[in-house]
């Protein structure tokens, strides 16, 4: 049965959503085109009809989640007193760390993008500078400091998602935020 050209493109942005947080939970070479199109609930003999390759998938995949992820982390910042110590506190959390599949790319995949096809590292690219803008909007720094503090809120998640040791994972977390937010006004 034929897919009307509005379900197909519906279908389509599924595909792109659901493999964003698939690629986030498995990593980019951890799940295969068949098993990503059954997550979403469809046979994998349209995949190709839609995408010219598993990495096109994974580039655009990657610019919706950078795109839906700083928005909601936006939101949820500049709903608070203190935008900067919410931003901190929402992305060293560890709701945020226990949740790969919905959280930040970078923590996620970044060594997969690292080794992966120049259009998947300029998606990674343009992700990173809406993070950065984000911070110098939040915090009011400059750019510089705005790259020292993603790095370093990277780097924890990153690690406390690595070790086994719950307590070792959780102040990982902490010093991370107790650092940065000590330093907020540096």
């Amino acid at each position: 049965m034929k897919v009307s050209r509005e379900q197909a493109t519906k279908n389509r942005a599924h595909v792109v959503e659901v493999a964003g947080a698939q690629f986030r939970r498995h990593g980019f070479d951890g799940i295969g085109v068949a098993d990503l199109m059954q997550a979403a609930g469809l046979t994998h003999g349209g995949f190709y009809n839609n995408f010219a390759s598993k990495d096109a998938l994974a580039a655009e995949a990657v610019t919706l989640v950078f795109a839906e992820t700083t928005e909601r982390l936006r939101q949820y910042a500049l709903a608070a007193a203190d935008p900067y110590s919410a931003m901190v506190s929402y992305y060293l959390s560890p709701e945020h760390r226990d949740s790969i599949e919905a959280g930040c790319a970078i923590a996620a995949l970044s060594q997969d993008a690292a080794r992966g096809s120049q259009e998947l590292r300029a998606a990674f690219e343009l992700g990173i500078a809406a993070y950065l803008d984000l911070i110098v909007e939040l915090a009011g720094v400059t750019r510089p400091r705005a790259m020292a503090i993603y790095a370093t809120m990277v780097g924890a998640l990153t690690l406390s998602r690595t070790v086994t040791d719950p307590a070792l994972s959780a102040d990982l977390l902490g010093a991370a935020a107790d650092g940065l937010l000590a330093g907020k006004d540096s």
